[in-house]
């Protein structure tokens, strides 16, 4: 009988922390594994094949300037939503913005920003609902090319603040190069 030119190695017998050390390490694996993972998958094609970019990025509103007088503090955007309002392919977004007034309710503007072709700086291009008029803004949508939204407001001048007693639905679309403001179906009074 001939002799292996290696003495009998001491991992060629499994012991249990043999078993230990490999189940941890092939949990280690699947743990990574579920950490990194690839990029989602897109039919996009890359820049500079085929036409421009399928879907240009909405403005954001963060980077606008709003015609908002707040003082001391900042313009605060409280709701947004994009979509394409004047059919011409690129997305517009409605910005829901008020002061950032440490009490009371300030009242909202509802804004609408677009950007040229070129994809350049946000900017406003309509005003749906000017901050003079007193109105906070709720149920806030972009649905099929309309903007939507419950508005709240003040019947007098003597109504506080804090409680709004008139509730509005309004609807705006754009239409021969204005939006034009309609009252949903069934919106109501308070």
């Amino acid at each position: 009988m001939q002799h292996p030119a290696v003495p009998d190695l001491a991992h060629a017998h499994t012991r249990p922390i043999h078993w230990v050390a490999t189940a941890t390490a092939v949990a280690a694996v699947v743990a990574l594994s579920a950490v990194l993972q690839p990029d989602a998958a897109t039919a996009a094609q890359p820049a500079g094949h085929g036409s421009a970019a399928a879907h240009p990025a909405p403005p954001d509103p963060a980077a606008a300037a709003f015609p908002l007088e707040c003082g001391p503090v900042k313009a605060l955007v409280q709701k947004k939503a994009s979509g394409d309002l004047d059919g011409d392919g690129r997305p517009e977004t409605v910005a829901v913005v008020h002061c950032d007034a440490p009490m009371g309710t300030p009242p909202d503007g509802v804004y609408v920003l677009t950007r040229d072709a070129a994809g350049g700086k946000p900017r406003v291009v309509a005003t749906l609902v000017d901050p003079a008029e007193r109105r906070t803004v709720t149920d806030f949508s972009v649905r099929d090319g309309a903007v939507q939204a419950t508005l709240l407001g003040y019947s007098s001048p003597d109504v506080p603040s804090c409680c709004p007693d008139l509730e509005d639905g309004a609807k705006w679309q754009w239409k021969n190069g204005a939006f034009v403001r309609s009252t949903p179906a069934g919106a109501h009074a308070v």
